[in-house]
């Protein structure tokens, strides 16, 4: 569930909802517990866990505004998945370091925090006040752990009385956390062994399978809105001799710091894909097979003058021989593009090797490094 889909559930101010009576309250917590087990149980689908969670909260607590904070493990901040209450869109683009506010302080720690003052908590960050232009009284915060790691931190603003926050509300909100818990790691489950499908262990590229995939996808977009693409096929000349003389390992780290250096020297839109054994595959939407000849050049270059594995002090020099075909000029089919490009490619393996062919255009002439960056400097 994204922030934007939040504005589906009504803003209201909870601190004027009146509590739920006693023998009502606790039916209703028992019916939450069935209703967000059978959730987990029936469905992998997080949005779901988490709009219930979201509705229980709203209805039990009433807090007056709440959020749903997850962990960026890369980056060490906190980002809001989910914020409900007035000042939810100001949240959308704030990010928290972890360590800093009282959100960040329980995600470091992961322990319950519940400040009935902010004004007296030098943790408090009123940054995210100003942002929101709300005024933030009272915080309380519990980490979203699943085993030994937290996943995030649900928090609630202003949900604290004069009499403190109910031992009873804080164990209900605690076993929501767990249950949020157990579906942000189911989600980040099924999306891993998605990614296992179609990406490649060695260089995290896609592999062949999500290739055809894309391909199809492609084909199906540039025939509705009369686009051109094309692919570009590299194959490393003398890869094995790099087995042979520093091992598979190392071998595979190379191919590892290759799919890399693709994936930078890409656009966004752009696919790269290790094809099988020392093959690559770039996919250049919305590209003319003249564009794509320039990008096939710069990138045989980028593989040519480039030194490998260097930070191993291995200092390794290979040459690509490449290959491209462009959709419609060439083929309107998968197949045809994909044999085009190939045989583009192998025409450059069976002669001189280090080079670029181009399917009906044959071997093309490739500058050395040095005359073509001069011209590309002069062309601006």
């Amino acid at each position: 569930m994204s922030l934007d889909e939040i504005k589906q559930f009504p803003t209201v101010d909870r601190r004027r909802t009146p509590a739920l009576p006693e023998e009502r309250r606790e039916a209703g917590e028992v019916a939450v517990f069935q209703e967000l087990g059978k959730a987990l149980t029936s469905s992998l689908q997080l949005d779901q866990v988490l709009r219930t969670i979201m509705e229980k909260i709203d209805e039990f607590l009433r807090p007056d505004n709440w959020s749903l904070l997850l962990l960026d493990e890369a980056k060490q901040e906190l980002y809001f998945e989910l914020a409900v209450g007035k000042a939810s869109q100001a949240l959308k683009d704030v990010r928290i370091k972890l360590g800093q506010g009282i959100a960040g302080w329980v995600a470091q720690h992961g322990e319950v925090v519940i400040v009935p003052d902010t004004t007296k908590d030098t943790r408090f960050f009123g940054k995210v006040d100003e942002k929101t232009k709300m005024e933030t009284r009272s915080i309380v915060a519990v980490p979203v752990r699943f085993r030994d790691t937290c996943l995030g931190v649900i928090e609630l603003i202003n949900c604290v009385g004069i009499d403190g926050f109910d031992p009873r509300d804080l164990k209900l909100l605690e076993a929501l956390s767990d249950f949020a818990a157990i579906a942000l790691e189911n989600a980040r489950h099924v999306k891993r062994i998605h990614e296992l499908t179609i990406k490649d262990d060695c260089t995290s590229l896609y592999n062949a399978r999500h290739m055809g995939f894309i391909l199809d996808t492609e084909i199906y977009r540039s025939q509705r809105y009369n686009y051109e693409f094309s692919i570009v096929f590299i194959d490393l000349d003398h890869f094995k001799q790099v087995n042979d003389t520093h091992g598979h390992l190392v071998g595979s780290r190379l191919l590892a710091e290759m799919g890399e250096a693709l994936k930078t020297n890409c656009r966004l839109i752009d696919f790269a894909f290790r094809y099988g054994g020392d093959e690559f595959v770039i996919l250049l939407p919305q590209t003319s097979k003249d564009n794509a000849i320039n990008v096939a050049k710069r990138l045989h270059r980028l593989i040519r003058d480039s030194v490998w594995l260097k930070e191993e002090g291995l200092n390794i020099h290979i040459t690509p021989s490449v290959g491209l075909a462009a959709y419609p000029i060439d083929s309107k089919t998968k197949e045809g593009l994909l044999h085009l490009a190939d045989e583009a490619m192998y025409l450059v393996k069976n002669t001189n090797r280090d080079s670029v062919a181009a399917a009906n255009m044959g071997i093309l002439r490739t500058e050395d490094s040095t005359t073509t960056q001069a011209a590309e400097e002069a062309a601006g």
